[in-house]
């Protein structure tokens, strides 16, 4: 059913598909007189039962309701709407005002309450509001097909072309049982991209058996991996199977590869090479039938060349390296792992976060996050613990976010590119990197600063005036009587 002329009509993000619900003629009127002329499309009714059958017949973006309506009150009629997929917001309006009222209202899911009387100002000012949350919720209804669709290759989720590449290599390497090295900082998913290889392989009917390398000492490691021999040492009470035989028909994922001591390496190479082990402390020789991949933050070509790795264990592992690109490198994929972190965290914390506000998602979109993806679910995670609901907003983020440090400006290139550079403009930005860094050094204070940099206050104020510094220092500077005239 569609109860409006035209869809295409009200696709602009000003115009909305409106329900009201009033049970007083006169009042009915001249909002839906007063909706229409600012472009709306409204369909009104004075019954409960009637909007609730419409809200489930045809799409609204908004639905606004008195409180005291026949059949089904207003904080009723709300609760259930709440209920459908994709449901339009509510606002709430009564003649009988009250604190109680507003949170009865509000915590049955309604966007906004309005207390009769009110002026058609508040009201036109109270609904695109409400448009544009709706605009956010329906923009993350399509973000969801999105990850479920081309975007994801199992658990992963991205939209950039570096990505694409990597799920590229991984669905070409999935079906084979060579050695995978996974390589990439700490928080991009390693381990999780070493799931997803399993779990598209051959060997997906299999055990997918983690150990990290880094997490468990030295002394047991060993033990650890390969298993143990009763009487093999003091408290080897009896035999214990390693995880290279729990992963017989499956696969080993070795994490923090680098962080193996030498002995240890040794013992992988063979395994690697001859497919065969011994338990610590035992003599028989066992065969390995399980695919290994490894993979490590650090960069091993490096640790080669300190003698720190094995030159002919790296060449081993690095069979089919796969490279996964930091976050900050893959911008466009932050509001899709965003929206993949609300529905995650909206259900395991029972919060009910709608989206992103478009400041919030700026500031999240420059912040260079050094703890990578992990660290954005860990964000997300909090702030769906302590806000439990509505739109992320500024405020809502860590401090570090709002107030980038200095070190996420530009720097000055190692050496001239071969397409060649903007001297002038390279040489601008090092300019203002310092000129930032030495204010941030000296609480912002511009005759303490000017002294560091070795130039006079004035020059330094001047230098502030520039176009390009000044919308930095007016987003970062704190308030201060010594910046007042920047």
């Amino acid at each position: 059913m569609d109860v409006f002329d035209s869809a295409e009509s009200v696709t602009a993000k000003q115009v909305a598909r409106i329900l009201l619900v009033e049970d007083e003629v006169d009042v009915r009127e001249s909002i839906k007189l007063q909706l229409e002329e600012e472009g709306h499309q409204v369909v009104d009714t004075e019954s409960g039962s009637d909007a609730l059958a419409l809200t489930e017949s045809a799409r609204f973006d908004i639905v606004l309701t008195d409180v005291m309506i026949p059949d089904i009150n207003g904080i009723e009629l709300v609760q259930r709407i709440m209920q459908l997929p994709n449901h339009p917001v509510t606002v709430v309006m009564t003649g009988h005002g009250s604190v109680e009222m507003a949170v009865k209202a509000i915590k049955a899911g309604a966007f906004d309450f309005l207390s009769k009387p009110f002026s058609m100002d508040v009201l036109s000012a109270t609904v695109a509001s409400a448009l544009r949350v709706k605009c956010l919720q329906d923009e993350n209804v399509e973000l969801k097909k999105t990850v479920k669709g081309q975007f994801s290759l199992g658990k992963l989720i991205s939209s950039s072309q570096v990505m694409q590449e990597v799920f590229q290599l991984i669905d070409c390497v999935a079906d084979t049982d060579s050695t995978v090295l996974i390589l990439g900082e700490s928080g991009t998913g390693k381990e999780l991209i070493a799931q997803t290889i399993h779990h598209h392989s051959t060997r997906h009917r299999g055990s997918l058996i983690p150990v990290n390398c880094g997490a468990i000492p030295e002394a047991l490691l060993e033990s650890e991996l390969f298993g143990h021999e009763k009487g093999a040492f003091t408290g080897a009470v009896a035999s214990r199977v390693g995880r290279f035989e729990l992963a017989t028909g499956g696969t080993i994922f070795l994490d923090e590869i680098g962080d193996l001591s030498p002995p240890l390496q040794v013992k992988l190479l063979r395994v690697l090479q001859e497919r065969t082990f011994e338990r610590v402390g035992g003599t028989r020789t066992y065969k390995s039938d399980a695919r290994v991949i490894a993979a490590t933050n650090q960069d091993l070509e490096t640790l080669v060349a300190a003698k720190q790795f094995r030159e002919d264990l790296f060449y081993r592992l690095n069979v089919v390296p796969v490279l996964v690109p930091p976050l900050r490198q893959r911008v466009e994929d932050i509001p899709l792992l965003l929206q993949h972190f609300m529905t995650m965290f909206n259900d395991r914390r029972k919060a009910e976060l709608t989206g992103v506000a478009e400041d919030a998602m700026s500031l999240l979109c420059d912040y260079p996050w050094p703890g990578n993806v992990r660290e954005l679910g860990n964000i997300v995670e909090r702030i769906a613990i302590l806000k439990r609901r509505g739109l992320i907003v500024p405020e809502d983020l860590p401090e570090k976010i709002r107030r980038l440090p200095s070190s996420h400006l530009p720097t000055m290139p190692a050496a001239i590119p071969v397409a060649g550079m903007d001297l002038s403009r390279t040489v601008e930005e090092f300019e203002n990197r310092l000129i930032l860094e030495a204010l941030e050094r000296t609480n912002w204070v511009k005759s303490k600063a000017a002294r560091l940099l070795q130039i006079n206050r004035t020059t330094l104020i001047e230098k502030l005036k520039k176009k390009s510094l000044a919308e930095v220092v007016a987003q970062r500077a704190a308030p201060s009587e010594d910046l007042a005239d920047v």
